[in-house]
């Protein structure tokens, strides 16, 4: 399961490169810019340096280059084009085309690269939401349809889980949070162990000058009640990706408010997509479901102590 995925059909070409299946063929016909190989039923399969040069073709595309432009160029001219542009350019979209194609080549100078040109513009909280989610969402769908393997998936995964441990790290020992009683605990719930968002948040509320205590993922409810008897003004902070399950996820939070929540000044906060299948009919008065960080903010850190 976890070897790394060395062919690809064209559907899977489609769905990363953003191609379609139809122009990619063209492209063979017409520019000879690809040569799959055949299998004994005659259906194409492209290796992975065949993929890597779909991505900086479409990169190129992307950016105004005519293909028939593209074709007529040295294949080493390419890479180095690639490069240029993407270091270059202020689009989001194309630092997302720049990660994903280091990750198809598990290129970490790249993805560096990529990420200190568009850090230079923007905060870390931008790059986060503008760039890693939605590249992140992205991957979340090839990896369900099988166009990349778990060793991509885990690759650039890791390079972004750095990068927040980093900005984490300096926020930590640069900043003094500010002098008020709300303290941020951050989990995940049992058996989630997507952490990217969570982690995130941790990075962002700390941003906004407010103490946390981070406590990762997978985490049963009774081992969060020792965190009573350390403040009288908690907010529980969760990122919910694919646990608890829309079929046990109301009993959780049900359970959450008898244990942690009722008769006290304690609260519950949940991102992440599961949320789509919590019943609010019933939900208590003190969970609260957000679909933004932006929302998040607005509702729990209004005060920022920085610009």
């Amino acid at each position: 399961m976890s070897r790394v995925k060395s062919t690809f059909s064209i559907k899977d070409l489609e769905n990363i490169s953003g191609i379609k299946a139809h122009t990619i063929r063209i492209w063979e016909k017409r520019y000879r810019l690809l040569s799959p190989q055949r299998t004994d039923t005659n259906i194409r399969r492209y290796s992975l340096s065949s993929l890597q040069k779909l991505l900086n073709i479409t990169l190129l595309y992307n950016h105004g280059f005519k293909i028939s432009k593209i074709a007529s160029l040295d294949q080493e001219e390419i890479p180095i084009m690639v490069r240029e542009i993407a270091l270059k350019s202020n689009s989001e979209q194309v630092a997302i085309n720049a990660l994903k194609l280091s990750m198809v080549n598990f290129d970490s100078v790249l993805f560096d690269a990529t990420y200190e040109e568009i850090i230079l513009q923007n905060d870390f909280g931008f790059v986060f939401i503008n760039v890693f989610m939605p590249l992140m969402n992205e991957l979340g769908i090839l990896w369900q349809t099988n166009a990349i393997s778990p060793s991509h998936e885990h690759f650039i995964t890791n390079l972004i889980k750095q990068k927040i441990h980093i900005q984490t790290e300096f926020l930590q020992k640069e900043y003094m949070p500010q002098q008020n009683s709300k303290v941020f605990v951050l989990f995940l719930p049992e058996d989630e162990i997507h952490e990217l968002g969570v982690l995130f948040l941790n990075y962002y509320i700390l941003n906004h000058g407010y103490k946390t205590i981070f406590l990762g993922q997978s985490l049963q409810t009774e081992s969060l009640e020792t965190l009573l008897s350390f403040s009288s003004d908690l907010c529980f902070v969760t990122y919910l990706t694919v646990e608890p399950n829309k079929e046990i996820i109301d009993d959780y939070l049900a359970d959450f408010d008898n244990k942690l929540l009722k008769g006290n000044n304690a609260e519950l906060v949940i991102l992440g997509p599961q949320q789509i299948h919590v019943n609010t009919s019933n939900l208590s008065r003190n969970i609260h479901l957000f679909r933004t960080v932006d929302a998040f903010q607005q509702k729990f850190l209004e005060s920022s102590i920085f610009v």
